[in-house]
């Protein structure tokens, strides 16, 4: 049974026999914004909750054993079987969201050569826009992602 304690400035869950504490941490998640040679973004619609049906940026989870940069390719192959490299870190971001909690968002800049899509189940729709044709993605943390990736291509 685990009890509560102020430790390290929070309330925690500590076990008072063994002084083992119970630390939430955030959940590491990586997010393609996705370029092809047009310079046309990638945008998905998302399949399945959280944000069914609301247009995106392609990510997911790191897994055990990879890196960031591997996590963010890796995600993007399977939600669009779209091979691509990565370009340049666009931020580092906290967020918390349902269901996970939690969460540290690695966006990057990929970029790919060969743009021909093939969603998986996590998907209903994927594609490769010009700004002016670009489908509305009203997620908060995916519109910040793209106006900070619009400020790095405007220093650069």
């Amino acid at each position: 049974m685990l009890d509560r304690a102020m430790i390290d400035g929070r309330g925690r869950k500590i076990c008072l026999s063994c002084s083992w504490v119970h630390y939430i941490n955030p959940l590491p998640v990586a997010v393609a914004y996705t370029v092809n040679r047009n310079e046309e973004l990638l945008v998905v619609r998302r399949a399945h909750e959280p944000a069914f049906n609301e247009w995106s940026l392609p990510g997911g989870f790191l897994e055990a054993g990879e890196s960031a940069e591997e996590a963010c390719l890796r995600e993007l192959m399977e939600e669009t079987s779209l091979e691509g490299e990565i370009d340049s870190l666009i931020g580092i971001y906290h967020h918390d969201v349902e269901p996970y909690g939690s969460i540290i968002v690695l966006a990057y800049r990929v970029v790919v050569e060969n743009d021909a899509i093939a969603i998986n189940h996590e998907l209903s729709d994927a594609g490769f826009y010009p700004e002016h044709l670009m489908p509305e993605v009203r997620i908060p943390l995916h519109q910040k992602i793209i106006m900070d990736a619009a400020l790095c291509e405007s220093v650069q």
